[in-house]
C-alpha cells in the first residue's frame, strides 16, 4: 500500500489500482514515510495546520496542527582523537589497502566493509540522581569531519556521544505545493538549558573514558573540539560546531489524545477516513536509544492492528 501526496487530496493504491481515501469500501492506505516523508505527504495531501496549509494555496482535508511539530532527534556530538597505533583511516587513505578491504569482502565477506561503524556501545548517566542512563556513547576506529567524506590524514578515533532524552522539540514546514521540493527542516537542536548541560557533561565525560588507563596510552591528542575548550561555555560552543544528527528523527505525527496528536492509539489519522501512519513518526516521545528496532516494532504492531480490525469488519 503506497500513500501519495498531492495537493488536492489523499490518493492511494491498493495492489496497483488508484483510489481516493475514504471512497472505497473497507479500503485502506499506510502511510510509511518516515519522520519527514510522512508529515510533508500528509501537509501535500491537506492534513496538516490549516492557515499554513492554506497560505500555500492546498486544500484543507483535516485540520490537525500537530502535523510536522514535535520534531525529535538524537544529536551526536563526534568528539575525535589522534591515536598512536592504526585505524581504519591508514586503511582507507591508502589506495592499495583500500582495494584490499574491497576484494577480501568481495572474496570472503569479511573485513571492515562486513562490520558497523560503531564498534563499542555504551550507556551512561550524564549527572548523579539518574534512574537510568540518559546519554549513549559509540566508539568508531575512524575519524573524519563527517560521516561519508574524506577520513583525516592521521591515525584517529571516534567517541560519539548523544543525549538519549533531549527536551527539544523541532518541527517540519512545507515550503512548497510541489512534491518535489524538499520540506524545510528546523531541529532546533540544545534549545533547552537541559540539553545544554547534557551536552557539556557528554564531553567531559568523554575525557575521562579516554583518561581511563586502559584507553590513555594510545591517546597522541584531541582533535575535536579540542584540549583548549576547558569551561563549560567552551565546550558548549565546541559541542555546537561538532555536532550533528544520528539520524534518529521521531516524533512528527505523534499517537495520542491531545490537539497535538495525528494519529489515534491504532495509527489512525484523526479526522481522515481510511488512513493510517506506522512509521517512527508516531512515537509521542524518542526511545533512549536506537530507533531502527522500534521503528520495526511499529510496522509488525501496525500490520496486527490492521488485521484486527479488517476482521472486525
Amino acid at each position: 500500500m503506497i500513500a501519495d501526496g498531492t495537493a488536492t487530496g489523499i490518493n492511494f493504491s491498493i495492489k496497483g489500482t488508484p483510489h481516493h481515501a475514504g471512497l472505497k469500501p473497507g479500503g485502506e492506505a499506510i502511510l510509511s514515510a518516515g519522520a519527514i516523508g510522512s508529515p510533508q505527504i500528509l501537509q501535500l495531501s491537506g492534513v496538516g495546520p490549516g492557515e499554513r496549509l492554506q497560505t500555500l494555496g492546498i486544500p484543507v482535508a483535516a485540520d490537525l496542527s500537530g502535523v510536522g511539530e514535535n520534531l525529535q532527534d538524537h544529536l551526536q556530538i563526534r568528539a575525535v582523537y589522534e591515536v598512536n597505533i592504526p585505524t581504519l583511516n591508514d586503511q582507507i587513505n591508502n589506495f592499495f589497502r583500500r582495494m584490499a578491504i574491497g576484494v577480501q569482502y568481495v572474496l570472503t565477506r569479511t573485513g571492515p566493509m562486513s562490520m558497523g561503524a560503531s564498534q563499542v556501545c555504551i550507556f551512561a548517566k550524564s549527572r548523579p540522581g539518574l534512574e537510568t542512563p540518559d546519554i549513549q556513547f559509540h566508539f568508531q576506529p575512524l575519524s573524519a569531519d563527517k560521516p561519508g567524506i574524506e577520513m583525516h590524514g592521521f591515525s584517529g578515533v571516534t567517541l560519539s556521544v548523544c543525549q538519549l532524552r533531549p527536551e527539544s522539540r523541532g518541527c517540519i514546514v512545507l515550503n512548497s505545493p510541489d512534491p518535489k521540493a524538499y520540506p524545510a527542516i528546523h531541529p532546533n537542536y540544545l534549545a533547552t538549558p537541559l540539553d545544554r548541560e547534557t551536552a557539556v557533561n557528554g564531553l567531559k565525560l568523554t575525557r575521562k573514558l579516554v583518561a581511563a588507563d586502559a584507553l590513555r596510552p594510545f591517546i597522541v591528542r584531541e582533535h575535536l573540539p579540542g584540549a583548549d575548550m576547558q569551561s563549560d561555555e567552551q565546550l558548549l560552543d565546541g559541542a555546537r560546531d561538532i555536532a550533528q544528527t544520528i539520524y534518529h528523527p521521531t516524533s512528527t505525527c505523534k499517537m495520542g489524545a491531545d490537539d497535538m496528536a495525528v494519529v489515534d492509539e491504532r495509527l489512525r489519522v484523526r479526522g481522515v477516513r481510511g488512513l493510517r501512519v506506522a512509521d517512527a513518526s508516531i512515537m509521542p516521545t524518542i526511545t533512549s536509544g536506537n530507533t531502527n528496532a522500534p521503528t520495526i516494532m511499529i510496522g509488525e504492531k501496525a500490520a496486527d492492528m490492521i488485521l484486527d480490525d479488517a476482521k472486525g469488519g
